[in-house]
């Protein structure tokens, strides 16, 4: 009878209903039986108990679950993604029992909470005691990354990964590194690990041990961490060096990417420490030999180089000569000719030309250079061309107060001042002989070569009427004029055909006034005598005997065309 109530993993029977049911065993069995029978059970309940691990054997392995015997009267189940590989039909696997029934009566059972309890002693001694884990990182998610560990998960923030950011975390997938656990929760099964606190550490013993050994001078190798639009991070061995760009090359660097590449090793001169700030200075232009020594004896005044154009500004042009040695073409010695606006207007970046070395200076790093000196200068030869008194076309460029300018040759200009456009007529101002544009034909009155200056003579490629005037305008000819302008001693009059006549105060017909105004206006027709002619002096001397009733005509003042020159 008793071997026939054996439980069996089927079939289960608590002790408490073998005690609601002791009436009915009373007269088949005696106490001793019962208590064996008892016994038997309590012992069979010692091996499940809810929120411990147990073990248990795997039935079948359906598509999403694994289905498992832990000896109970029914079955439980896991789901399949709690293995990291699918288990096998037979096979022994532990798990975590958390209920005995659910509401169904099936068996509430976890393998991650299994895991997680299995290894918990072990992460919680690491954590205690400071000690660090290995770990694989396994996937990505929003804030971090999951870190297989021990075979449960933990979780890496993106803070804690590296030292700083990390542009593609899915590169370190896969990696296993050893990790500082940070932060422990064995009721929410929360583990946060570190890299960064395992690679803080490390620099900081890195660099206690580098303080004792680096010094400035040093040459050193390292491995460019990270490269900026300033320069580029070198790793010495645990801690950094910044590489400037304009410590990289003597020659011109638009980029340090011109110079390094991420991961490559390179040979740098230690510049400057500065431990309180962690700032460390690095060059590599300082392992290469000083360009600029004995520059003024490979490159002398006079030498013809050649060079690529690196740089231009308002004022000039900077041309690599070889690399680190650049020197500057002022805008005033790019054209013999041309008035350069701005340098780009006769080279361009990048374009390689020809130039005459000036002057070179070591100490302050700079080389004056010449373009137009490739040339003879156009000015040199002017006199040998255009001898005084030659006759010869041009056309005005440009008008100023005080005269025009007239381009004899392409580039070339020579200028006829104000006194030198009429023989007979008072100009006032140069539009009232000549326009922008017009054609004209000059005399050459002199040329300064040294100071490229050009006088010409506009009065001067005609015949001088004064020759002529005593015959035309004998004295004692009466004529009628009109005043153009009123002088402080007299009144200036036309008197047709571009002469002028003078009437001085005192021959304006009018006793006792002491302002020509008094008198006439400008713009009055006026009948005139003459009293003098001097061809000399370009003068002719009138008086007025009447006032005819004529309507007074303002003379036209000239329009302003004056451009600066």
């Amino acid at each position: 009878m008793l071997d026939q109530l054996q439980p069996s993993t089927e079939q289960f029977i608590s002790p408490a209903s073998l005690r609601v049911r002791q009436d009915l065993y009373d007269e088949d069995y005696s106490d001793e039986e019962y208590d064996q029978m008892l016994s038997m059970y309590e012992g069979t309940m010692a091996q499940i108990v809810e929120g411990e691990i147990v073990k248990s054997r795997v039935l079948r392995v359906t598509e999403n679950a694994v289905i498992l015997d832990v000896g109970f009267k029914s079955e439980g189940s896991v789901p399949l993604d709690e293995f990291k590989d699918p288990p096998k039909e037979g096979e022994e696997v532990e798990v975590f029992l958390e209920h005995l029934e659910d509401q169904e009566g099936a068996v509430v059972l976890s393998k991650k909470k299994a895991d997680f309890m299995r290894v918990w002693e072990k992460i919680r001694v690491a954590h205690e005691s400071d000690q660090p884990v290995e770990g694989t990182l396994v996937k990505k998610i929003k804030g971090g990354v999951v870190v297989n560990l021990m075979g449960v998960d933990a979780f890496l923030p993106g803070s804690q990964i590296a030292l700083r950011r990390v542009p593609n975390i899915d590169e370190l997938l896969g990696q296993t590194y050893e990790f500082k656990i940070i932060k422990l929760n064995k009721r929410r099964r929360n583990i946060v690990v570190s890299r960064r606190v395992i690679l803080e550490n490390e620099r900081a013993h890195k660099r206690e041990h580098l303080m004792k050994e680096l010094a400035v001078g040093q040459v050193r190798k390292g491995v460019v961490k990270n490269i900026t639009d300033f320069g580029a991070f070198i790793d010495l061995g645990g801690v950094d060096g910044l590489l400037h760009i304009t410590d990289m090359s003597y020659g011109r660097v638009s980029h340090p990417t011109e110079m390094v590449k991420i991961g490559q090793e390179v040979e740098v001169k230690i510049l400057d420490i500065d431990w309180q700030r962690e700032r460390i200075s690095l060059g590599m232009k300082q392992l290469q030999s000083y360009p600029w020594q004995n520059v003024a004896a490979k490159y002398p005044v006079g030498t013809r180089v050649q060079g690529k154009v690196v740089s231009i500004t308002n004022y000039g042009a900077f041309v690599e000569i070889e690399p680190g040695i650049e020197g500057l073409v002022h805008i005033s010695e790019m054209s013999w000719t041309r008035n350069v606006r701005h340098p780009s207007k006769i080279v361009s970046i990048g374009e390689t030309i020809e130039a005459v070395v000036l002057k070179v200076d070591e100490s302050e790093e700079k080389i004056s250079l010449g373009m137009k000196q490739t040339e003879q200068d156009p000015w040199m030869v002017l006199p040998l061309k255009y001898p005084v008194g030659t006759r010869i076309a041009g056309k005005v460029r440009n008008l100023t107060s005080f005269g025009a300018f007239v381009e004899i040759e392409p580039g070339i200009d020579g200028l006829i001042h104000i006194s030198d456009m009429s023989w007979t007529k008072r100009v006032q101002h140069p539009s009232e002989v000549v326009k922008k544009g017009d054609a004209v034909n000059v005399v050459i009155l002199n040329i300064d070569a040294e100071n490229k200056r050009i006088s010409l003579g506009l009065k001067q490629a005609e015949e001088d009427p004064w020759l002529r005037i005593g015959e035309t305008y004998p004295i004692g000819m009466e004529l009628r004029g009109r005043s153009v302008r009123l002088m402080d001693k007299g009144v200036v009059v036309d008197l047709g055909n571009d002469i002028e006549g003078f009437v001085p105060i005192s021959q304006l017909g009018v006793a006792n006034i002491e302002n020509p105004g008094d008198a006439v206006q400008e713009g009055q027709a006026l009948d005139l005598k003459v009293l003098e002619v001097d061809p000399i002096h370009h003068r002719i001397v009138l008086a007025v005997v009447g006032y005819p009733d004529e309507p007074i005509i303002p003379p036209v003042r000239p329009v302003d065309e004056t451009v600066p020159a």
